[in-house]
């Protein structure tokens, strides 16, 4: 097991991380060799492409020029990425493993393989991360009047306080469990805080106990009495801020968890447990219930990796590891005794001058504030109708689906959930809806990772209230974002639709970048039907009129649009592709990409994460440029332009380009018809993204990024 030194691996704010390139391949082949586009070398491994992203968001941690609690949320978003990477990114590598399953992937890099490069690069991250932490922003955080103090550190009168605190609001939540002949070792939940403890009884024996750190109360405790008022302006309150880690304040109050014996020492640690527990569908009569179990089962899934203090001894040490049963490149050693993800506390402190601006998005001209109950239907009417988030508001899709809640001469709402959030204003539409006599079809996404509980409980509510909840479809998820409102008009029925790239939430629409789309385009409310057909009956439809709709025929239709733009520049009308997505994994469409890149068309891939993609490679991929965006924004919505030889094609939609996506998700990209939308997606915001002198990163041929001046 490594120790890591984050003297060591320390990066600047300008990081420049690369991912290891499989077969030390050169972007320059040797003499006139123009490497196959199937050759391993070609391609980046998927696993070491996204521990690069997460380097680009640690350089936002670095950035002096991000707000100072802005760069503890970076962090902590790096913690939480991590942690998530390990329950279902390592899991499962380690499930291949173990299943004898060494096939390498197209990067020609075994399971095994893979797991030493994570390991290695993991290390370096977490060190600089500690680093940037410890060493730039705690000193940054004192200079602005905020102090998070060490129990050892207090006065004794700011101790005696504390502990009386800790009598009332602690310790009756605490439960010390011991581990002996008599005691089995505890099970340590997932993700779960927790404090490794040595005792010795009267006999001078050692013995082991394990305290998990409640969640359920605050992690950052303010001391009392700290905040004065301005001598000269009692008016004014200090913004000075004194606070204390739960976890410190338990680990100097354990002799009463343990009256009688003697604290020798006590460390932190976290396990991170296998979260990807497959659901056997073919075999649950109730996807409900199936799907609850599986949530269940995931606090007890195997420990993939075991983060501890780096002053735990080899004694502790080993208890913990023979008994979770991890061997050392499992286990990673924390400077700070914290995981990464808890820096969110002190990111959420109420300090708004170390934050930026609160961003107000602004409301379409075309939903106007003050609106008769109708006029959402009336401008859909008029023409289709783009929105853009943050930038403008998720307020018009709330109104689209309270004004169908209300309307009398509505019939109907079908839609697609997949991550709503909590205290949702669309699903209390949909209720509403209901309540209002509406037919109102939901299919609900219980298999969204991490939000399954949430969805559990959405989908329990409205079949309480009589609504029509679909669960999904066997082996497939269903991923596409869309609505549907069906309405009488005089003697005839008008289907308003809205579909986009982001999710029905409320909260993430102002902190990631989705586009909507609003239309009663008679073609789209046509594949719309048939789309919900599909989902909640079996409809065997195979030919859309407009949407590109996975697992049926996106694939094939993206592919026929690409090879189209081959042909176009043989034909020499300049062919030109700009896809912006999360993630490029899949194989097929990046030798598609390659082929198209050496027949001459310019490929502009906005790829914010993964992108498995090596450009710049002379003869294969020198007309291709990726750029990842990372700023204040989460990118999350997918782009497909197409120059279509002079008369542009522009999709937008769910689907990022990955095999689930293709293969094993229900996904809809839909077209932008309208010309001024199109236009405005292509000069407004793709050519804004591609000119990004602030918040671009350039990928070059080796895998690594350099952030664009």
């Amino acid at each position: 097991m490594k120790t890591p030194d984050p003297s060591d691996a320390r990066k600047t704010a300008e990081l420049n991380k690369p991912v290891d390139a499989p077969g030390g391949f050169s972007a320059e082949p040797k003499g006139d060799e123009v490497p196959k586009i199937t050759d391993p070398r070609l391609y980046i491994n998927r696993e070491l492409s996204l521990l690069s992203f997460q380097w680009r968001v640690l350089a936002e941690a670095w950035d002096a020029n991000n707000p100072l609690l802005e760069r503890f949320k970076f962090l902590s978003i790096v913690g939480s990425n991590l942690e998530e990477f390990f329950m279902v990114r390592v899991a499962g590598l380690k499930r291949q493993i173990e299943s004898n399953s060494l096939i390498p992937g197209p990067d020609g890099l075994t399971p095994d393989q893979q797991l030493n490069s994570i390991n290695a690069e993991v290390i370096d991250l977490l060190a600089d991360a500690q680093h940037c932490w410890h060493e730039t922003l705690l000193p940054e955080l004192r200079k602005n009047e905020v102090y998070i103090h060490e129990y050892s550190d207090l006065s004794e009168k700011q101790k005696a306080e504390l502990d009386q605190y800790f009598l009332r609001n602690i310790f009756p939540v605490l439960t010390p469990l011991a581990f002996d002949p008599g005691h089995p070792f505890p099970h340590i939940s997932n993700l779960s805080l927790n404090l490794a403890v040595l005792i010795r009884d009267t006999q001078g024996k050692d013995r082991f106990a394990r305290v998990k750190i409640p969640d359920t109360l605050p992690q950052l405790i303010r001391l009392s009495g700290t905040e004065m008022p301005d001598p000269a302006n009692p008016a004014i309150v200090s913004r000075t801020l004194h606070l204390i880690w739960l976890d410190d304040l338990v680990r100097a109050n354990l002799e009463k968890l343990f009256p009688g014996m003697t604290i020798v020492e006590a460390h932190n640690f976290q396990v991170i447990r296998d979260a990807e527990l497959e659901i056997q569908e073919w075999e649950a009569e109730d996807l409900l219930e199936t799907t609850q179990e599986v949530v269940r089962q995931r606090r007890f899934g195997d420990v993939v990796a075991l983060q501890v203090d780096s002053d735990m001894p080899a004694h502790i040490l080993q208890i913990l590891m023979s008994n979770l049963q991890v061997e050392p490149y499992d286990v990673y050693l924390v400077e700070a005794r914290r995981p990464l993800s808890t820096l969110k506390y002190i990111a959420n402190i109420d300090r708004h001058d170390l934050k930026f601006t609160p961003f107000i998005p602004s409301t379409p001209p075309d939903f106007p504030t003050e609106m008769p109950e109708d006029a959402t239907f009336s401008a859909i009417q008029q023409n289709d109708i783009l929105v853009h988030h943050p930038y403008d508001s998720f307020q018009p899709v709330v109104n689209f689906l309270n004004q169908a809640a209300t309307d009398p001469n509505v019939l109907a709402i079908k839609m697609t959930l997949y991550r709503v959030g909590k205290n949702s204003p669309v699903v209390e539409a949909l209720l509403k809806a209901n309540e209002n006599r509406k037919q109102v079809a939901v299919l609900v996404e219980l298999k969204a990772r991490f939000d399954e509980e949430s969805n559990i409980e959405w989908a329990k509510a409205l079949e309480r209230e009589g609504v029509h909840v679909v669960y999904g479809l066997l082996g497939l998820k269903i991923h596409a974002k869309v609505a549907m409102v069906i309405r009488k008009e005089g003697n005839a029925i008008r289907r308003y639709i809205h579909v986009g790239t982001g999710n029905y939430n409320a909260i993430t629409a102002h902190l990631y970048s989705d586009i909507g789309l609003f239309t009663c385009n008679e073609q789209i409310a046509d594949d719309a039907t048939d789309l919900f057909n599909y989902l909640t009956g079996y409809s065997a439809k195979r030919n859309y009129r407009k949407l590109l709709v996975a697992p049926i025929n996106m694939r094939q239709q993206l592919q026929t649009m690409i090879r189209r733009e081959i042909e176009f520049q043989r034909a020499g009308k300049q062919g030109h592709l700009i896809f912006k997505v999360n993630a490029l994994v899949d194989e097929q469409i990046i030798q598609l990409l390659y082929e198209a890149s050496q027949e001459g068309v310019k490929i502009d891939l906005l790829a914010r994460g993964i992108c498995c993609l090596r450009p710049g490679i002379e003869g294969v991929s020198d007309n291709i440029r990726v750029v990842s965006i990372v700023g204040r924004f989460l990118e999350h919505s997918r782009v497909y332009y197409f120059n279509n030889g002079g008369n542009p094609q522009i999709y937008c939609g769910s689907a990022d380009l990955m095999p689930r996506n293709l293969d094993r998700r229900v996904e809809v990209i839909f077209p932008i018809e309208d010309q001024q939308l199109a236009k405005f997606i292509r000069d407004s915001i793709l050519e804004t993204y591609l000119r990004d002198k602030k918040n671009a990163w350039s990928m070059q041929s080796d895998g690594t990024y350099l952030k664009v001046q």
